[in-house]
């Protein structure tokens, strides 16, 4: 009996143990055989709704908060003073540095300092010195624009007074010429008095009565008296001739005279040394970095200003390049600040901007972008994003995704509409702006393209197929 039932046992298991390896083939499959039995899934669409809006095509980059102008300021000699730190404001007039005993100093104007300027100088840069002299309340009289005449000498010696400075004469010798000058236009015109002063008649020699033929008469020659004798009258003519000459003479003495005056005098007075003034085409301007020591020979940049309106200063590859130009639409996002601020292109350059490491390298092609509204000091230093609206709708239009719109083998450029029920219909149109993954349609019959239409933009698996017929 035992041993009946261990012979049931053992064909027992060995039936459990096929049906379970039957059981394993019918459920565990192979990757080749997963692949070999998958086919391909269902295909649906994807669609998007057509849009009425202003479309913009932009351009987005990075740039950097600069100030609009940036001078180094280095003159010659020794730095014997530092008034400023980096950071620092300046306004007009602020004494920057002391080189060698004498000042450097901040004023508006646009033109660089290249020449000195001296009593009688004319230009726009004397101009500019005018300008700049008004502005901090030193009038320059009645000189003209752009002479350095008597009113700026003036100006110039206030200025020179306000920083606490004696201005440097445009002549050494300048006094003392003009001591000359003034004593030569004395002596000429003492000479011209003593012409004007009428000489004193000679006494005539006492003289008698005589009979003809008596002693002491001559005799009578029978010829007329010659014109010019040695006669009284002849005298007389001869020494007025003399009189108005040398008057004639002390008159053009004395205008010599007072033309050297006068030239010594405009030529005498308080000069700019070119290395004394730095302009700046804006205030406040700020120390942007000093360079130098009390002490120090100057073979560098003393200090390193910054002035003008805060710009965008970016640099572009050839691509962004080709489509930006002066004039487009800006918008300023700094990301530290959270703000938005709308701008223009104001600069694009025509050449790269070579860049300072490695030799032969360049930073691409500079753009300069100028807020609408002045940009916060703050900003100064920041990087910000730059969207360039490069082009636009001109107002608003019907925008559908890019992915939209297909070419047919006709040629027709054409958009896929979708209505509720799943046909579908094809749409001519004719495409324009582009940007940000969408573009501007215009149906070829206003009625076959509406805001809230849907269209193909592509296909998704898992859905239903479409259906409908296109046109």
């Amino acid at each position: 009996m035992r041993g009946r039932r261990g012979v049931f046992g053992v064909v027992g298991g060995a039936v459990l143990m096929a049906a379970g390896a039957l059981l394993a083939t019918a459920v565990v499959k192979s990757p080749a055989q997963l692949a070999a039995e998958a086919g391909p899934p269902a295909q649906g669409v994807l669609t998007a709704e057509v849009e009425r809006r202003v479309l913009a095509e932009t351009v987005v980059t990075r740039g950097t908060v600069v100030a609009d102008q940036s001078v180094t300021v280095a003159p010659p000699g020794v730095v014997t003073k530092l008034p400023l730190k980096a950071g620092d404001p300046v306004a007009a007039g602020r004494l920057l540095a002391e080189v060698s005993g004498r000042p450097v100093f901040a004023l508006r104007g646009a033109v660089p300092m290249y020449r000195d300027l001296v009593p009688g100088a004319t230009g726009d840069d004397v101009a500019q010195v005018q300008a700049a002299l008004r502005e901090l309340g030193h009038g320059t009289g009645r000189d003209p624009k752009g002479v350095f005449g008597p009113g700026t000498k003036a100006a110039l010696a206030e200025l020179y007074r306000a920083v606490g400075y004696a201005p440097l004469p445009a002549l050494k010798d300048g006094p003392a010429t003009v001591k000359a000058a003034r004593d030569a236009v004395r002596a000429a015109r003492w000479a011209l008095e003593d012409t004007e002063t009428p000489p004193e008649p000679p006494t005539p020699a006492p003289s008698s009565p005589t009979a003809p033929g008596s002693p002491g008469t001559p005799a009578p020659t029978g010829k007329p008296a010659v014109a010019g004798s040695e006669t009284g009258a002849g005298k007389g003519a001869g020494a007025g001739k003399g009189v108005r000459r040398e008057r004639e003479r002390a008159l053009e003495a004395l205008r010599e005279a007072q033309e050297g005056l006068a030239a010594a005098e405009a030529a005498d007075g308080p000069m700019l040394p070119a290395a004394e003034a730095v302009f700046l085409r804006g205030f406040p301007a700020r120390v942007a970095a000093v360079a130098a020591q009390v002490g120090a020979t100057v073979s560098g940049p003393v200090l390193t200003l910054s002035a003008g309106e805060l710009v965008v200063e970016a640099y572009l590859k050839d691509d962004k390049r080709q489509l930006l130009r002066p004039g487009m639409p800006v918008v300023i996002s700094s990301e530290l600040a959270g703000s938005d601020t709308r701008g223009a292109v104001a600069v694009v350059a025509a050449e790269r901007s070579p860049a300072p490491q490695p030799p032969g390298g360049d930073l691409g092609y500079r753009m300069v972008v100028r807020a609408g509204q002045p940009l916060p000091a703050g900003f100064a230093g920041q990087d910000v994003r730059l969207t360039v609206e490069s082009a636009a709708t001109d107002g608003e239009a019907l925008v559908v995704p890019v992915t939209a719109v297909s070419a047919g083998a006709d040629g027709r450029t054409v958009v896929t509409a979708r209505a509720a029920d799943g046909t579908q219909r094809r749409v001519e149109v004719r495409t324009g702006t582009s940007g940000d993954g969408f573009i501007a349609v215009t149906p070829a019959q206003p009625a076959d393209l509406a805001p809230g239409t849907k269209v193909v933009i592509g296909t998704a698996p898992g859905a239903a197929a479409p259906r409908g017929a296109g046109r």
